[in-house]
């Protein structure tokens, strides 16, 4: 199962947001995503938990829990929508031709 787990404290490491959550199952895989520019912590990241019984346990159990000062909002990580509709398309300006008129 994988799970979204947001209001990560920046000063967390993916092994401890990994500790944290093997109380509850074993966890495939934590990662925190960070920013690409400042490399920085976006305060938010996936933990993917081996099953589906465990994943539950851990959203029960640490949705609103404190976590080195910050107080987790955890939930289950619902797909990517396929392309990923990012808008715009628009082109803006004046478009109108040349008017003999």
């Amino acid at each position: 199962m994988n799970i979204y787990v947001a209001n990560i404290p920046w000063k967390a490491s993916e092994e401890q947001l990994k500790q944290l959550f093997a109380e509850y199952g074993e966890v495939s895989s934590a990662k925190i995503i960070m920013d690409k520019v400042t490399q920085r912590s976006r305060g938010f990241g996936f933990v993917e938990m081996a099953d589906d019984t465990a994943g539950r346990a851990a959203i029960s159990g640490l949705n609103g829990f404190d976590f080195l000062g910050k107080v987790l909002v955890v939930n289950e990580a619902r797909p990517r929508e396929e392309g990923g509709n990012r808008g715009g398309g628009g082109r803006g300006g004046y478009r109108g031709g040349y008017n003999k008129d």
